[in-house]
């Protein structure tokens, strides 16, 4: 096996994904022509004005920005040769089980224009409305292999993509796949997003993705891979996971949400800063914050949801505990060090609530 990469050192050591999916209730993917740089928005200068406006709304003190700006490769079997392709998904409610899509294609000079409408002047957005497409039907499936990121995705990504692309997109005119560029995990490539579920999937095997694309079967066969629901938080998203093994693919249209409801304090600098938060409701602080409380050594965490027709109401319990380390590589290379990760599991679920 060759060490230089990273999601084989990640693999070889047994390291779970569950947990590493970030949490996301706005997603903006963007059609970006190659070649992608390690460094792809800063030096796409065409693109500028669309990143101004991503920053803008990230740097607002008074509005913590949830969300991710996503490049897509153009791909002969769904590009415009004119105009550019923008994908906007929404977490619709605190409750939900997919997130909404809006579809745009449009002229270059509307791209930044329409990500202001989309991300915080939703009164201009019927500006934009000849350019929306009608394709709410169809599941969009998103291939990290941006190679001068990490030469893992373009490993293990790239043909990942084109196993996906040509087996399953060509048979479909529900399912299209698509190339995108860094989201965050490459120790797990070839690594994936799935929407409109906004789920995370990682260290993937081709055997698998039956299961995956066509949701039937065992649904176990995905616990090793799955990295988890962007809908939720680390802790939250490890429960979940083991919530979806319980009850099968039902789940995938429940309505949820999660929450912390206590947890380890991990020692005074945490204490500190959470102080200072109450005081101070900075979005900068409270990222700060959340990332240092991932390193907690347990959580307890409530899942709420609703039946898929409302019916009944309920929710489960967890707790999430500090199990043991395992050694990872974070980036592939021959000189990059070797770093530890905690690994978590399930101490006890419990369905608390049944209505």
């Amino acid at each position: 096996m060759d060490c230089r990469y990273c999601s084989v050192v990640s693999q070889a050591n047994g390291e779970d994904p569950i947990g590493t999916a970030g949490t996301v209730d706005e997603w903006l993917l963007v059609e970006v022509p190659r070649p992608w740089k390690a460094e792809l928005w800063q030096e796409k200068p065409e693109f500028q004005p669309l990143l101004q406006v991503v920053e803008q709304l990230a740097s607002n003190p008074m509005r913590y920005f949830k969300g991710r700006l996503l490049a897509i490769a153009p791909d002969k079997a769904y590009t415009h040769p004119e105009w550019i392709r923008v994908f906007y998904y929404q977490r619709p409610a605190q409750l939900f089980a997919q997130y909404t899509k809006q579809e745009y294609l449009l002229p270059l000079t509307q791209v930044a224009l329409l990500a202001k409408a989309l991300l915080f002047q939703p009164q201009n957005l019927p500006n934009f409305q000849t350019y929306r497409q009608p394709t709410d039907h169809i599941r969009e499936i998103l291939v990290c292999t941006h190679a001068n990121y990490d030469l893992a995705c373009g490993r293990f990504g790239y043909p990942f993509y084109q196993l996906l692309h040509q087996k399953y997109a060509t048979e479909s005119d529900s399912l299209r796949v698509w190339q995108t560029n860094h989201f965050g995990g490459h120790q797990f490539a070839p690594t994936l997003i799935d929407f409109p579920t906004g789920q995370i999937w990682g260290h993937l095997k081709a055997d698998v993705l039956d299961c995956l694309i066509y949701r039937q079967g065992d649904v176990s066969q995905l616990q090793p891979f799955y990295r988890g629901w962007t809908g939720l938080g680390k802790f939250e998203q490890i429960a979940e996971r083991e919530i979806w093994m319980q009850l099968g693919w039902d789940w995938l249209n429940y309505p949820k949400s999660g929450r912390i409801v206590a947890q380890d304090e991990g020692g005074i600098v945490r204490s500190l800063l959470k102080g200072i938060f109450k005081r101070v409701p900075s979005p900068k602080l409270k990222l700060v914050l959340a990332r240092w409380n991932e390193q907690a050594t347990w959580a307890k965490v409530q899942i709420d949801y609703t039946s898929s027709n409302n019916s009944h109401r309920g929710a489960y319990e967890a707790t999430v505990k500090l199990t043991g380390t395992v050694t990872t590589k974070r980036k592939s290379g021959d000189d990059v060090p070797l770093t530890t990760v905690n690994q978590y599991s399930i101490d006890h679920l419990l369905k608390i609530r049944n209505s």
